[in-house]
């Protein structure tokens, strides 16, 4: 480790001035620098702190239940929420600006960034989501007595070819560790195959599927229609939706459409784009219901979670274009299929998990997403066994939080 300490110092010193004349160059800039280097605003957290990282967005969302259960179970303990990217501490903020003591960026990984960063912040425990392996880190926590976990662990089949590739430095890396909790019996022996402890890896299953229901009743009168809802739609996702289902109404009468944009002040577009196709809609804002439109615009917050326990097949938004996706399992827990594009790197584990039966689907085109959202309508056995999927997935994935705070209580 010490020369790897070394190569990693000097590359970073040689590195670092082509990397900022690149950034500049492209218009980027530099965000999280200094705390990137371990020079913070005193944070004064005290003893008792536990740290949890996501390099970005999808990480970030999936420790959202598990930060707020740590919150309630340890409530003597400061956390502290970091992240490698702008984008995630954008959500980061967004989301546990009322949770957390301190929010900022993960170091670069060489002795001097590591060694001030853990010195001032002096984590009680540490909780890496996915499997970044950070070689300083890790040897720096061993050496200071933190206890450092991997949670929510999984890796690819591309990222094992390689990583096995270097075992040796591997398992030197991954002995540092306290305890690695993954995703599946899959990942738990591909990181054990290179190099991680067995008697400190184990399966925890998945940090995102501890999803609740709501409670609340939806009151929205329909005569017994099919909805289907497109959630969290961006720009140009809407005509895509639309032209769909005016496509399906001509084979299904009895279908209806709910569409939530993701930013309500894309509204007016939106029925500007329904007034053009001349189909009959309404607000969620006013109460309106399916008795007298074929579409309901959703331009109320924080109902879209609840809505889809009414609908018949959601399709997911974000995912035709370059946002990503967003969450499905808000549709899944519901037992609901759900139908997404093929932009869905935020939740690209999820899909995969959901992609192995008939939970949900990820489509290229707007052809195949016609033709599949019209499978579902139109077999019913395909859509019953779809229902039944969902439910399946949720019971398989289930227990992942309890995991990591039985784990924490052990060791806190």
């Amino acid at each position: 480790m010490f020369i790897y300490g070394i190569i990693s110092t000097l590359l970073f010193i040689i590195l670092l001035p082509i990397y900022y004349i690149v950034r500049v160059l492209n218009g980027k800039f530099l965000y999280g620098w200094r705390e990137k280097l371990g020079f913070f605003d005193n944070p004064h957290l005290g003893k008792n702190v536990i740290m949890f990282h996501g390099v970005s967005v999808g990480e970030i969302i999936a420790l959202e239940n598990l930060i707020k259960k740590t919150k309630e179970t340890f409530p003597d303990y400061k956390i502290v929420v970091t992240t490698g990217t702008k984008t995630g501490q954008e959500i980061a903020h967004k989301k546990y600006s009322n949770i957390a003591d301190y929010i900022t960026y993960f170091p670069f990984d060489i002795p001097f960034c590591v060694s001030r960063f853990l010195k001032t912040l002096n984590p009680t425990a540490v909780l890496i989501a996915e499997t970044e392996i950070w070689p300083v880190f890790a040897d720096t926590c061993n050496k200071l007595g933190v206890p450092l976990y991997t949670i929510n662990g999984r890796m690819s089949d591309s990222t094992f070819r390689l990583y096995k590739f270097f075992r040796c430095f591997f398992k030197h890396i991954l002995n540092k560790y306290t305890g690695i909790l993954t995703q599946s019996e899959e990942d738990m022996n591909k990181l054990v195959a290179i190099g991680a402890p067995k008697d400190r890896t184990r399966v925890m299953k998945n940090l995102k599927f501890d999803v609740k229901k709501s409670n609340d009743i939806i009151n929205i009168p329909n005569n017994r229609n099919r909805i289907i809802i497109a959630g969290s739609t961006h720009k140009g996702e809407d005509e895509i939706i639309i032209s769909t289902f005016e496509n399906l109404r001509e084979k299904f009468d009895d279908i209806k459409l709910v569409i939530a944009p993701r930013h309500l002040q894309r509204v007016s577009d939106i029925e500007e784009i329904l007034r053009k196709k001349k189909l009959k809609y309404g607000l969620r804002s006013k109460n309106d219901n399916f008795l007298d439109n074929d579409v309901i615009i959703l331009d109320t917050i924080g109902e879209l979670s609840k809505i889809y326990s009414i609908c018949h097949i959601a399709f997911i938004g974000g995912s035709f274009n370059k946002t990503g996706g967003h969450n499905p399992l808000e549709a899944i827990v519901y037992s609901k299929p759900v139908v997404s594009g093929p932009s869905i790197h935020n939740f690209k584990d999820i899909y995969w998990i959901l992609g192995q039966s008939k939970a949900g689907k990820v489509v290229k085109t707007t052809h195949e997403l016609e033709n599949y959202i019209e499978l579902l309508l139109s077999d019913n056995n395909f859509y019953n066994d779809a229902c039944k999927d969902c439910t399946k997935v949720f019971e398989d994935q289930q227990g992942a939080l309890n995991t990591v705070i039985e784990t924490l209580k052990d060791k806190l």
